[in-house]
């Protein structure tokens, strides 16, 4: 997990602070959440539970009636609690952080009597870790619609930065695999180039499989061929253009290339910042050269002598 500065875990909790995510099987595999892990803990003992949902503000989890942890949350003088989170980072490491809460609602999980969802309110700031985890999802979200046509030219800079694991890919046109070389991508689709017929390829649907490093996964798009252009002294070689159902990008996906679009801003500001901060020196030293050449000239005096 990268570290994220007090600037941007601020800015993360005041822009996201009631939005709350349900753990979906997308989500949890994004954020590397390990629901086997995750416990309820109440006067001394802990319990496992099924985490619903969170934000920075609650979480919600699901226990069972006849267990332990429904008795010791239902109890009357409403004990302080705690959920126990646990993620599995990209380098191998695990984090787990407890979150201090109150019980604010018991109610049926879908009108069943042998489980109920427990919405367990925070009783402070969550730990900057939670706060970092959730706010990359968060953000990546919000940037997949705000930038959704920013592309990246893939060279080996941004394959790089990006994660991937190489530039050749596999796009799977009407069932059958044909391999592929990526041009760029974005939030919204992708280019590559490819042998066929752009006759055959145009306006078909095709889910394209790209091959990520940490964590070493491969992410598969799906979207439709919008159009297929003929390379330029070749009439077998296309240049597809993919636009993807939106529906069905993948978090991880939105969150590698969040964090590249995310890394070239910031050094993009501090190429900004320094050259504004050069600009501000020289003009100061400019201002200081122009006060110095404008300034009288003091006629020195001479010696003075002696009265006869």
């Amino acid at each position: 997990m990268g570290i994220a500065t007090s600037q941007q875990l601020t800015k993360y909790y005041d822009q996201y602070r009631d939005t709350e995510i349900t753990f979906t099987k997308d989500i949890i595999r994004a954020l590397g959440l390990d629901p086997r892990q995750v416990y309820v803990k109440c006067n001394g003992a802990q319990w496992p539970c099924i985490i619903n949902s969170t934000s920075f503000q609650l979480a919600k989890i699901i226990v069972g009636t006849k267990g332990g942890a429904f008795q010791a949350l239902a109890s009357k003088d409403n004990p302080t609690v705690s959920i126990r989170f646990c993620f599995n980072e990209q380098e191998g490491d695990i984090v787990t952080f407890l979150v201090n809460a109150r019980v604010a609602k018991i109610q049926p999980y879908m009108n069943s009597k042998e489980l109920v969802i427990v919405t367990l309110q925070f009783t402070q700031r969550p730990p900057d870790d939670l706060i970092e985890i959730v706010g990359k999802l968060l953000e990546a979200n919000a940037n997949a619609v705000r930038r959704r046509e920013e592309r990246v030219v893939i060279n080996e800079d941004s394959k790089r930065r990006l994660g991937l694991a190489k530039e050749e890919c596999v796009v799977i046109v009407q069932s059958v695999p044909r391999h592929c070389v990526l041009r760029d991508l974005s939030f919204s689709g992708a280019k590559v180039i490819l042998i066929g017929l752009s006759q055959f390829l145009s306006n078909k649907d095709a889910i394209l499989r790209l091959e990520f490093n940490e964590p070493n996964e491969v992410i598969s798009i799906r979207g439709t061929i919008v159009s297929a252009d003929l390379i330029q002294g070749r009439k077998d070689i296309c240049a597809a253009s993919i636009k993807f159902d939106e529906q069905f990008v993948p978090l991880s996906y939105k969150m590698h290339l969040n964090d590249f679009l995310t890394a070239v801003r910031k050094t993009q500001l501090s190429a900004s910042d320094q050259i504004a901060q050069q600009r501000e020196a020289n003009m100061q030293a400019a201002l200081q050269q122009q006060a110095a050449a404008q300034s009288p000239i003091q006629p020195q005096q001479g010696p003075t002598l002696p009265d006869d």
